[in-house]
């Protein structure tokens, strides 16, 4: 079996007296497609320029592709393509141009290699665009080809998909399992939960710790405390106020036109329904729903 592709061990990193990535641990083997979800300032991001080698480690070590990931930095590095969250274009360049000026920066001069990573990622015919004219996702997808265009074995995406629309989002992940599938290993951040689930496997950051890192049907299964139900009740906010103080709920939260409620294991429709009666709702519609990373997430955060 290879070697794992990423390898951490406590990996921490201090600025001042502050934290950022508190003793974190994981592996990440060949061919995965890995998520690292959290909100802002969780830690993602210093953890990726880590591995990168941009930043130094306060205490524990990495290693990515069988390289210490600071001491052969230049060797990572060569290896390895990252996108990350404001990537910088030149506006007055083409996106042939672009590419072909970032390419250089690995030694790239084969304008062969330019084209087959400009149709790599979609961007044939858009060769003479100027980067200014370009939609956010097209530029999404220009900052991808410079990523690619040195055929990385790792790809780091540092929330590729910020900005952009759904449709745009859904392509680049398209993209991404087609990336997978040619063999590239991916570690992307993002705190869309949604896109989460597209990933293999997925880490959940909160302050700068690694809460939780598996499946999401086993994050799912494992994290989310009780059973979850839809519950549609009239007037919704006094609905949702009345349900805080309802025994057995845990959670209780708006979902649009309805609520969403975590309840303990074992709770019935039957009883739940009693339940919340007994607190004078009017519940026209009770349903079992499904757990999310969202779920997943929330319960972490409250742990």
């Amino acid at each position: 079996m290879p070697d794992p592709v990423v390898i951490t061990e406590n990996l921490t990193r201090r600025f001042g007296n502050f934290t950022a990535v508190d003793h974190v641990s994981f592996r990440v083997e060949a061919g995965e497609i890995v998520g690292y979800l959290g909100p802002n300032g969780s830690g993602k991001t210093t953890t990726i320029r880590m591995l990168l080698g941009l930043y130094e480690p306060s205490e524990g070590y990495a290693t990515v592709l069988g390289f210490d990931a600071f001491r052969q930095s230049e060797e990572v590095r060569s290896r390895a393509g990252y996108m990350s969250q404001k990537f910088s274009l030149y506006d007055d360049l083409t996106v042939q141009e672009n590419l072909a000026f970032y390419g250089g920066i690995y030694g790239i001069r084969d304008k062969q290699r330019i084209r087959e990573t400009l149709t790599q990622v979609g961007l044939s015919g858009h060769e003479s665009d100027q980067a200014r004219a370009l939609s956010a996702g097209w530029r999404q997808r220009l900052a991808l080809a410079i990523a690619l265009v040195h055929r990385p074995q790792l790809l780091f995406l540092d929330e590729p998909t910020s900005g952009v629309d759904p449709s745009a989002r859904r392509s680049f992940w398209d993209l991404i399992y087609s990336l997978a599938a040619e063999g590239v290993t991916v570690l992307v951040t993002t705190h869309y939960m949604d896109e989460a689930e597209y990933c293999g496997r997925v880490a959940i950051m909160r302050d700068g710790k690694l809460l939780a890192l598996d499946t999401p049907a086993a994050l799912k299964k494992q994290v989310v405390p009780g059973e979850v139900w839809e519950v549609h009740a009239e007037p919704l906010q006094s609905a949702l106020n009345a349900c805080d103080n309802c025994a057995g709920v845990l959670s209780v939260g708006l979902a649009g036109d309805h609520l969403r409620m975590i309840t303990e294991k074992g709770t019935t429709e039957a009883g739940l329904l009693l339940g919340l009666k007994s607190s004078g709702l009017s519940v026209s519609r009770l349903e079992r729903g499904e757990p999310t990373l969202e779920d997943v997430f929330l319960s972490l955060a409250k742990a």
